[in-house]
């Protein structure tokens, strides 16, 4: 078990989490639930970010320990187990281009470019520009994980900061106080208003108060690339050009009985509480900010933020500070992190894909992980180019969301095999997950469960 080099030198993959949850449940989902039902539901919002906490800290646990990906966990428990995972994973990733369309709504709100052209068409020309800059910079990189940890907590930083400012305004801080007060007063009936297809996007801003469904295992990825614990043993994904590859093991290692091992991972261990916290506690600030900001300035006046419109009401937020530089300055910091959800999610979903074909096929093993990795960023780089056409970018992401959803209520079971069941086989006892952590994960199985039945139910009856 290698020793940690400092705090300040191991955060970083939560700060990611943070960012790339911010192009979701953050910007689009919360705030229209709140803009168009006021107080109702955001009751629920600090819940659901730390029945996150638990889930992402035992997903970064298992590759602490190990330097394995957690889906080569999944697949070791069961290969067919693995397999069903894998193939839910991927129809979740279908269309997570999305969030590139949702980042050009803004561009084209902003810029009205190209000229004659109709909005949506606007709003694609943007998607695809913003697709081809990210995708040049991720094959131009040295090492793609320190292109995306630097752009990331670019992203996150400014936009803290802006939020920040914009609260700060007469108008919402009045709204403040019966917001709290709605924050933890729940409501136990639905609204006078409320509309059943509505419970997709409920859905969809509880699983996305974060960074939730199958994203929430790229924070593994991460993890591994950074180098955290017995990961500091598995090689990085380097650029085609400017990188030499590097060998990636097709097995993780666990550490060694020891005393010195004992003190390594008893640090590990509060660096990844630490790095994991800092995702959630910044995504719980930041949520409960654009939630403020949609009940002070979007709800009074019926704005709610939707088809080729899905970021562009929310430019008020700024608005009602700056006027209309704040609109400009809004529209610009959401199409950066709109579409860096696009680049983090192609950067992460490609890292899986290699990463799972390289484990279930043999015969694939003549091929680096680098090179696998590459071929799947050029095939989800066209997939999600043609999908994101289909209709608007709303649809597309509650679509990816109830598949994704589906796979937290299955992959949660998981997890809580293979942390508590499986891997404490291999470990020494003082590496073992603890009992309260084994208890936190059943209270999140449990939460999701119940929540995918309510869900079932609203929906049908």
């Amino acid at each position: 078990m290698p020793p940690p080099a400092g705090l300040i030198a191991v955060v970083g993959p939560g700060i990611v989490w943070m960012a790339l949850a911010q192009g979701s449940g953050e910007l689009i989902w919360w705030p229209y639930m709140v803009a168009r039902y006021g107080l109702t539901f955001v009751f629920l919002l600090i819940p659901a970010c730390l029945l996150q906490y638990p889930l992402t800290y035992s997903i970064g646990y298992y590759t602490l320990a190990t330097g394995e990906s957690v889906f080569q966990g999944f697949i070791r428990l069961n290969r067919y187990f693995g397999i069903f995972l894998w193939v839910l994973m991927t129809l979740s990733f279908l269309w997570f281009g999305a969030f590139a369309t949702a980042g050009g709504t803004a561009m084209a709100e902003l810029t009205d470019l190209p000229h004659g052209w109709s909005r949506r068409g606007q709003t694609l020309f943007w998607a695809y520009l913003s697709i081809g800059v990210f995708f040049t910079a991720i094959v131009l990189s040295r090492v793609v994980y320190t292109l995306i940890e630097r752009f990331m907590k670019a992203v996150a930083v400014v936009t803290v900061t802006g939020l920040l400012w914009a609260c700060a305004t007469q108008e919402v801080l009045t709204a403040l106080p019966e917001f709290l007060k709605g924050l933890f007063t729940p409501t136990l009936t639905l609204p006078e208003n409320w509309n059943r297809a509505d419970a997709t996007k409920l859905l969809t801003a509880i699983t996305f108060a974060g960074l939730g469904g199958f994203w929430t295992l790229l924070y593994s990825y991460w993890i591994r690339d950074k180098g955290m614990g017995m990961a500091q043993h598995v090689g990085r994904i380097t650029g085609p050009i400017t990188g030499r590859p590097e060998v990636i093991p097709d097995t993780g290692f666990v550490p060694e009985d020891g005393e010195q091992n004992r003190r390594h991972f008893s640090l590990w261990r509060r660096y990844l509480l630490v790095d994991s916290g800092t995702g959630i506690v910044g995504n719980i600030v930041t949520t409960l900010m654009t939630c403020l900001l949609a009940y002070a300035l979007l709800h009074p006046q019926g704005l709610v933020p939707e088809g080729y419109q899905i970021a562009v009401v929310q430019s008020r937020f700024f608005e009602i500070s700056w006027g209309w530089l704040g609109t400009v300055v809004f529209l610009v910091v959401a199409a950066a992190f709109l579409s860096d959800t696009w680049l983090a999610t192609v950067d992460g979903v490609s890292r899986m894909q290699a990463d799972i074909v390289h484990t279930l096929f043999p015969r694939l093993k003549r091929y680096d992980v680098r090179t696998l990795y590459y071929i799947f960023l050029f095939a989800l780089t066209l997939i999600t180019s043609v999908t994101m056409v289909f209709t608007a970018p709303g649809p597309l992401i509650l679509l990816s969301a109830v598949i994704g959803f589906a796979g937290t209520v299955i992959f949660t079971g998981a997890l809580i095999v293979l942390n508590h069941w499986y891997l404490p086989r291999y470990l020494p006892c003082w590496a073992t997950p603890s009992k309260g952590l084994l208890a936190l994960m059943l209270v999140a199985f449990v939460a999701y469960l119940g929540l995918a039945v309510a869900y079932l139910y609203i929906r049908l009856f």
